[in-house]
This record gives C-alpha cells, structure tokens and sequence, in this order.
C-alpha cells in the first residue's frame, strides 16, 4: 500500500508492504479477542496507514508512541499496566521483545516480517494458532514462560526481570 503521511513537520510518501495474511488473522482473532493495536509509530505517521489495515474497526483502541514509556534501559516500551485489565488476560505479539520489556510473561515474539518473504504464514499458522489455545487459559502468562522464557531472554541481555511464574 502507498500513503502520504504527516510527520515532523512535513508529508512523506510511504510504501507499506502487508504482511501475508493479515486481513484474514484480523478477522479470525477479533472473533475470540479484544483487539488493542499499540505502536511506537508517531500518530501523524502511523494512523493513516492503520485506518488502512484496519477499515473495519477490529482494532477498540489505538495507542501510539505517546503511550509508550521510557525505562533504564529502552525507550517506547508498551506498557500493558496503561490497559488497566488483568494481566493474565492480556497478550502482546511483537517483532521487537523490548517492547514488552515491562511485562514479558505476556509477550509473544514474532518473526519481522520483509516482503521478500512472499510466503510468509507467521500471522495465520504459528500467532493465530496460539492466541486460540491461549484464549482458553485463565491465565495466559505461564504457557508463555513455558514456551519462550522471555524473563530469561531478557536477562541474557542484561536486563534484570522481575517477573516470576505462579
């Protein structure tokens, strides 16, 4: 998709590579989940190119880089804690772990996406999979510690975690 978006004073032309499946991943999700798009992404920048992606309001709120916080060791980061519901409820997916840096039992890391990778089935066959099965859980975050040990991940990069399992 191209757009013209605002941002730091001037419009910029943009070109924005879909990734595969992601309609169908919208549409299949918001079915069973709360749908909550949380971007770094400046407003000006990112909301012309969401109202894109999401032209059938899947998404009950937006939240943008001024949501995000700064911590010792990140800027950005998404904190969950702002959605003030149960964090055992709540997961994020995000190609970039820093950003739930606050709250890794809830995190689910996804693969960047590029688009030469034309045939990329991450959203449809590994996330949408999971987020069902986790959809079951009353508490989502000890199937995910299971699975990627994202306190660990984060120590690894000398990040200390507060976060236990129950």
């Amino acid at each position: 998709m191209e757009k013209e978006v605002e941002g730091r004073g001037k419009v910029n032309h943009v070109v924005v590579f879909e990734r595969p499946g992601l309609e169908e991943f919208l549409h299949q999700i918001s079915k069973f989940a709360d749908l909550v798009l949380f971007t770094a992404g400046l407003e000006g920048y990112a909301k012309p190119l969401v109202d894109i992606i999401d032209s059938n309001n899947k998404f009950s709120l937006r939240l943008y880089r001024p949501a995000t916080v700064t911590t010792e060791y990140r800027q950005h980061v998404k904190d969950l804690s702002c959605l003030s519901k149960n964090l055992g409820r709540i997961v994020i997916v995000d190609n970039n772990p820093f950003s739930f840096l606050l709250q890794p039992l809830n995190g689910i890391p996804c693969v960047p996406f590029s688009p030469s990778q034309p045939d990329d089935e991450q959203l449809l066959k590994v996330i949408l999979p999971l987020l069902k099965h986790l959809s079951l859980e009353k508490d989502v975050r000890p199937v995910l510690y299971e699975k990627f040990h994202m306190p660990e991940w984060f120590r690894k990069h000398g990040i200390p975690s507060q976060d236990q399992v129950s």
